[in-house]
């Protein structure tokens, strides 16, 4: 009996089911992310959820009205409501990103996915992730990929383009034409090919771009956002935009010196 009191004595107690009731839009044409992104945010956290689709519109408009809410997913726990995907991560005390806050993560990805490229590529074709070939293709290649960016939406990088840069304020469709040339010059070294035509391009939108940010940002004291990586980005003006075309610039003087250098 005393052996049999033990065991029952160091049985742990059964941990109370977590429930939480989601309701989220669950329709033939569309099923809501930010409703999928809740029903698993809520099982990794041991909830048992319960599931309620709302799958016509007049089930949704009909939700929202009885609850006085403007948007779905909504969460239910202790029959209280927690609200919306946003309101979730903050009752577990996750953080919600602030859309509007400056943020240099976008630079941060470019950079680290262009480099992977080139010591990826120097792998491939020389055996070796570390060259002065990888370091050029690592530029050509950031070159590339911020000119895919821009073109992404031309009108948007060229209106904010046209807060600073010195030439675009003087002759408008530079600010448009500008991720084309970019983007050419970056494929070309890339290539190897046509010298004469990349290095002079990378080396005046770099110079012409150094000096208009080096101005706005170090001598107006301007505060702007950067149009580096497109018309979306929340990246501040300022040293890594200096720092694209300072890229240009290093690449043409460095190409143009091989290019020019006497052959023994």
């Amino acid at each position: 009996m005393g052996c049999i009191a033990a065991i029952q004595r160091k049985s742990p107690m059964p941990k109370p089911i977590k429930t939480a009731v989601l309701h989220r839009m669950v329709m033939p044409n569309h099923t809501c992310p930010y409703g999928l992104k809740s029903k698993h945010l809520l099982e990794t956290r041991g909830y048992k959820v319960d599931d309620r689709h709302l799958t016509t519109r007049e089930q949704i408009n009909a939700f929202k009205a009885e609850h006085g809410v403007a948007t779905t997913p909504q969460t239910f726990i202790d029959g209280e409501r927690i609200g919306g995907h946003d309101d979730l991560r903050r009752f577990f005390g996750i953080k919600v990103p602030d859309p509007n806050v400056t943020s240099y993560r976008p630079v941060i990805a470019l950079f680290a996915m262009t480099a992977a490229m080139a010591m990826a590529a120097g792998i491939a074709v020389d055996g070796t992730a570390l060259s002065v070939r990888v370091a050029e293709w690592f530029i050509a290649f950031s070159m590339c990929v911020l000119a895919l960016l821009k073109l992404q939406n031309v009108d948007k990088f060229a209106t904010m383009f046209l807060n600073y840069d010195l030439l675009a304020k003087r002759w408008v469709p530079y600010a448009t034409i500008y991720p084309f040339a970019e983007g050419l010059a970056g494929v070309l070294m890339v290539s190897g090919q046509l010298h004469w035509l990349s290095m002079p391009v990378a080396l005046s939108i770099g110079t012409i771009g150094a000096i208009s940010v080096f101005k706005a940002v170090y001598i107006e004291r301007r505060e702007l956002k950067c149009a580096c990586v497109g018309g979306d980005s929340n990246v501040p003006l300022g040293f890594v935009s200096l720092t694209e075309n300072l890229m240009m610039i290093a690449m043409a003087l460095w190409m143009s010196s091989i290019a020019f250098m006497p052959h023994s």
